[in-house]
């Protein structure tokens, strides 16, 4: 079970005090290991718990010198302890440090964005619930296809933002994993006892084997599953966005008291919001691509990845926690027109019943592809101009050789059309 710390932004977690932070409690955490071990003298880590003090300022001073971070900030808290600094760092690399609270910092982060995910989750349920019955314009290619419902169009975005809870768990579980194994891995300077302590301290498992540094395909998945989850979110700001264009109107992205859409034009409001979604996901993906590519370095290591994981780690949490953020915002107060949505059902003139009529004509004993070529011709026609639709069916000698009117009535039926809504819900738990 790895442990919660107390929430707070996600920008403050990855502040430069406190990976610092971060970094000292390893290195606390490894003398209390190496005391139990006899290594150290008793009381050593206390005593460094007690005493030190972190100043990023007097890091930097440091390193502008030494050229090195870790080093610098082990002389800066050093200073700040007395006699017992001499053992801090003891038997260790640099990256059994930065790795191991790395991965703690990553594991905290990602909680934080499971968190986020619940919250979404109760709210597309809700939402899907609420419109499981709400008939609207089903679109393929951008063009009206067949009747729908709203409800069922969340319930897709539902059912994938639980896949992606699930990637998210197995990715944050993938990178708990800490190294206080040497140099080069070997533990030639490291008792395998000191990893062990300090990683279950920290809510980590070891890492089974490792050379100086945790392999970076742990953090390359973890990357491109937020870019996984980010793409979901783009997928449901990029539909709501077409839903919101003025033409179609069926829903509108909240917009505040004194909020205003166009330096020029008073009318506007713009789904400024959603398409803020749609941007963080092209950036994340972004950062996948450089997470993928901190994979390969030189043989035990080198530190190409380090500059770049630097701004992709952080960056990458920090933009996923905004945007579930954001687009939970958005769905908690989004503006819904069911009237809308039938006027749109409406529009084409049942042209979206088409497969309807088809399916009427074969189950009365037409070929199929007879039956096809005469509904094509009359939708065909009906794209161009009166009469509708509906209006040719029922006109159509072909059709009424084949169908009564009541039979024709029923292709038109759309509550017939949604009506497995219900069942679908009750397939994914929704109710």
């Amino acid at each position: 079970m790895i442990p919660r710390y107390t929430r707070r932004l996600m920008g403050e977690l990855w502040s430069e005090e406190n990976r610092f932070k971060r970094w000292l409690e390893v290195e606390i955490l490894a003398l209390e290991a190496w005391e139990r071990l006899g290594k150290v003298p008793p009381g050593v880590a206390n005593k460094v718990r007690e005493k030190a003090r972190i100043d990023p300022a007097r890091i930097r001073e440091i390193e502008n010198e030494v050229r090195h971070d870790v080093i610098a900030f082990v002389t800066q808290v050093a200073e700040t302890v007395g006699e017992e600094g001499k053992y801090i760092h003891f038997g260790l690399t640099s990256y059994d440090v930065v790795d191991t609270a790395l991965s703690s910092l990553l594991s905290e982060a990602l909680g934080y964005i499971i968190d986020d995910i619940d919250a979404l989750l109760d709210t597309l349920k809700t939402l899907a619930i609420k419109y499981r019955d709400t008939p609207i314009v089903g679109r393929t290619h951008g063009v009206h296809a067949e009747p729908t419902t709203f409800g069922l169009v969340l319930a897709v975005w539902y059912e994938e933002m639980k896949r992606n809870r699930r990637r998210v768990v197995e990715a944050r579980e993938d990178v708990s994993v800490g190294k206080l194994s040497g140099a080069v891995g070997t533990y030639a300077h490291v008792d395998p006892f000191v990893e062990e302590y300090v990683c279950s301290k920290l809510g980590l498992r070891p890492d089974p084997v490792s050379n100086q540094i945790v392999q970076r395909d742990r953090h390359a998945w973890c990357v491109v599953t937020l870019a996984v989850v980010l793409g979901t979110l783009e997928k449901m700001a990029l539909s709501l966005r077409g839903l919101a264009r003025t033409e179609v109107r069926e829903i509108e992205e909240p917009f505040g008291r004194g909020q205003k859409g166009s330096s020029a034009m008073p009318h506007k409001r713009n789904p400024v919001g959603l398409e803020q979604i749609c941007g963080l996901a092209r950036l994340l993906r972004g950062y996948a691509l450089s997470a993928l590519e901190n994979n390969a370095l030189w043989h035990e290591r080198d530190i190409s990845n380090s500059s770049v994981e630097r701004v992709v780690l952080p960056d990458a949490t920090i933009l996923t926690d905004y945007a579930l953020d954001r687009m939970n915002g958005i769905l908690r107060e989004l503006k819904v027109y069911p009237e809308r949505m039938a006027e749109n059902l409406r529009l084409t003139g049942g042209l979206i019943f088409s497969e309807e009529v088809l399916l009427a004509l074969v189950e009365a004993g037409m070929r199929r592809e007879d039956a096809y070529r005469i509904v094509q011709d009359l939708a065909m026609k009906a794209w161009d101009g009166p009469p509708s639709f509906m209006e040719r069916v029922f006109q159509s000698p072909e059709i009424r050789e084949r169908l009564s009117l009541k039979d024709i009535q029923k292709c038109f039926d759309l509550k017939k059309a949604t009506s497995r809504a219900e069942e679908i819900f009750r397939r994914l738990g929704l109710s």
